[in-house]
């Protein structure tokens, strides 16, 4: 519970605010611990209900704190967020266990089956080729972060699905079959939550979701993964480290490639 200020009377919400924020920061509070019920909040802060609910409203915006509903309910330090940095080529479970989350996965479900239009060009193969179909849902602190749907060509990993699938795919591709990113082209869209994708992920259908298709090649320019991630944009930030002009054209197309694509209309 917060405890009460002694200048606590006249604050503003803004001050409110920052206060709840510094709280967070140094540690005071950590995810998931209760603020209080509203009336107790208000309280305790020394301040009207009015006030705390304008320094609440853009608090749970910024998504520094979430309500929850019924008696068992309140107010609570929102989970920390993950940092999905797109200059680096690396699995979820790096990712999170990078940044101090213990990382999870729960297979939705694997199968082979003929790679279709859209993933054949990505992997530069024929419509009726085989891929491995993968679906995923990563966990960060034990909580759904995002869905997963990658695929794999089929000749590339011979028994992947038999595989244990419930960590890193990269880690497990490159060990088994000597798969290595080298290079991704990835696309991100902000899109509504589907309500299956909201089911799964814990959020409200129309949700927005952080899109990320992806085509990643090894060093041979083999394209040997067409995935599509949806991540909720409630738990993750996205960061993208720059570089100034490159010295030659051939550096300047090397590596990878970020476009951002605003929403439908």
């Amino acid at each position: 519970m917060v405890q009460a200020a002694a200048s606590g009377m006249g604050a503003t919400a803004e001050s409110v605010r920052q206060r709840i924020i510094s709280m967070v920061e140094r540690g005071a509070l950590k995810p998931g611990d209760r603020l209080g019920a509203e009336r107790d909040l208000a309280e305790h802060l020394g301040v009207s209900r009015s006030t705390l609910r304008q320094a609440l409203a853009s608090l749970e915006g910024s998504g520094v704190v979430r309500r929850v509903p019924g008696r068992s309910g309140g107010i609570f330090v929102a989970p920390g967020k993950v940092d999905r940095d797109l200059s680096r080529i690396v699995g979820v479970p790096t990712l999170l266990r990078d940044q101090g989350f213990t990382a999870g996965s729960r297979v939705v479900s694997v199968a082979v089956m003929v790679a279709g239009a859209e993933a054949a060009d990505a992997l530069g193969i024929d419509p009726d080729d085989f891929v491995v179909d993968l679906v995923r849902i990563r966990l960060a602190d034990g909580s759904p972060i995002s869905l997963e749907h990658a695929r794999f060509p089929a000749d590339l990993v011979p028994g992947l699905p038999e595989r244990d699938l419930s960590g890193s795919i990269y880690e497990l591709i490159d060990e088994a079959y000597g798969l290595r990113p080298d290079t991704a082209t990835e696309t991100m869209e902000v899109v509504g939550a589907a309500p299956l994708e909201a089911s799964i992920l814990g959020i409200e259908a129309g949700s927005p979701l952080l899109s990320i298709t992806r085509t990643t090649h090894d060093a041979a320019g083999r394209a040997f993964e067409f995935s599509r991630d949806l991540f909720r944009s409630d738990r993750t930030r996205i960061s993208v480290r720059v570089q100034g002009a490159p010295k030659s054209e051939s550096a300047r197309l090397r590596g990878r490639r970020v476009e951002l694509v605003p929403p439908p209309d």
